[in-house]
């Protein structure tokens, strides 16, 4: 029997409503596979802002380090709006990520069978398919750089610098093509290289990498003609590898073609197997309490993290095939039901539970 230590965050909104059932679905593959867990819930976000008046405590971050690996639920509201930007829930992410050293972001995106209809996009371009994985760096760039205000000829201004460099370029470069080794064979890289010097570095920097995976192919893509292309043919691509920047406006693009983004899991890992587990969609406060959010994603994330941070590849197997069971069988969530009866979000996730083999 094996024993594992996780951090729980539930955060904010819908937060704590689907990541309960996220921890249901580990449980019982748990029992089934060998496993049991010790979950220990901390605070993040405007929950601890509300608790301890700061976003982040040094106790949730401890936590965290001490853990195996973090589920995550979501953070942030209008409740917090009014709040300076150092104060506000979100900086939450970003403290846990540079704090736990987690600077590769994975989110995949695919459209299940029985939810195309549900994609914005036509039959006819998704019948070429649409499995991709975006590879992310996330503790670097314009989000982490210098920034301020100053005066200028024009009145006051704010700045923000975007920095990379060539260590923090080739650790994620590393993830995309090794990710692409165990899936098609393919890297996209998106940059700004008609522009930007630090997209050009980033070019160079991924070619020069490239060298040392000639069973993958590479090609380059300027940010706006990927955002383009992944409407118009999304079948094209394989791993998307980019910026923070870049990479956290494509990953919502990528999901919303999907049909709904409370199906979209992710993973952010850093250095080992350690990682933080969270779905891709937000706080939603205006249906939390309804019963109405969408637990999938964040089922789907405890499965990403069996997978990458456990190496229990046969449970995380259970847990993707109980959820297109349930897809299979009929069932639907608020989101997905097009006005139709749906499943609450404690009901999904019973009857996933019921489905994990």
């Amino acid at each position: 029997m094996m024993h594992y230590t996780i951090a729980v965050v539930p955060g904010d909104g819908i937060g704590p409503e689907v990541t309960s059932q996220a921890v249901a679905a580990m449980k019982k593959a748990g029992e089934k596979y060998g496993m049991e867990f010790t979950f220990n819930t901390v605070k993040a976000g405007g929950a601890a802002i509300d608790e301890f008046g700061e976003c982040l405590p040094q106790h949730t971050i401890d936590v965290c380090k001490s853990s195996d690996a973090v589920l995550l639920g979501a953070v942030g509201g209008p409740k917090w709006d009014a709040l300076p930007g150092e104060q506000r829930p979100e900086k939450a992410l970003l403290g846990l990520r540079k704090s736990l050293g987690l600077y590769a972001n994975l989110r995949p995106a695919m459209v299940f069978p029985e939810l195309a209809d549900a994609s914005p996009l036509k039959p006819e371009i998704l019948s070429q398919g649409l499995d991709l994985l975006i590879v992310r760096e996330l503790t670097g760039g314009i989000y982490f750089g210098e920034r301020g205000h100053k005066e200028t000829d024009m009145g006051y201004a704010a700045y923000d610098i975007e920095q990379y460099s060539v260590g923090e370029i080739q650790r994620i470069a590393k993830i995309a093509f090794s990710m692409a080794q165990k899936r098609r064979g393919k890297v996209s890289s998106v940059d700004k290289a008609n522009v930007l010097d630090t997209s050009r570095l980033w070019r160079k920097t991924v070619a020069e990498m490239s060298k040392d995976y000639p069973d993958v192919e590479l090609n380059n893509f300027y940010v706006d003609n990927a955002s383009m292309q992944l409407v118009r043919d999304p079948s094209q691509f394989d791993v998307i590898l980019t910026s923070n920047l870049f990479g956290d406006i494509l990953s919502d693009e990528a999901s919303q073609i999907t049909g709904s983004i409370g199906m979209l899991p992710s993973a952010s890992l850093g250095e080992g197997n350690f990682g933080m587990y969270e779905p891709v969609h937000g706080s939603a406060p205006d249906i939390a309490g309804t019963g109405k959010a969408n637990p999938m994603a964040a089922i789907l994330s405890a499965a990403m993290l069996l997978r990458f941070t456990l190496d229990q590849k046969e449970a995380a197997d259970a847990i993707e095939n109980a959820v297109k069971q349930f897809l299979k069988d009929g069932y639907r969530t608020a989101d997905l039901a097009g006005g139709a009866d749906a499943c609450s979000t404690e009901e999904t996730g019973r009857l996933i539970c019921e489905r994990i083999q």
